[in-house]
């Protein structure tokens, strides 16, 4: 990863989101990535660069 990687920032956002996706999908394991995966981008107010990189590690396509 690059060092302008959203994950080597301190972005607290980005670390709660990560967290709030990692227990939702334990307690829901029927609920959808995807699903999990937008509602955090919302919940969370993440930025596009953040969103991008939840995207492209985290979504099933």
């Amino acid at each position: 990863m690059s060092e302008q990687s959203p994950v080597h920032t301190k972005s607290t956002k980005l670390k709660k989101a990560l967290t709030w996706m990692s227990e939702t999908l334990r307690n829901q394991p029927e609920k959808k990535r995807q699903v999990v995966l937008q509602e955090a981008e919302l919940r969370f107010d993440l930025t596009p660069m953040e969103c991008d990189f939840l995207d492209k590690h985290f979504s099933t396509t």
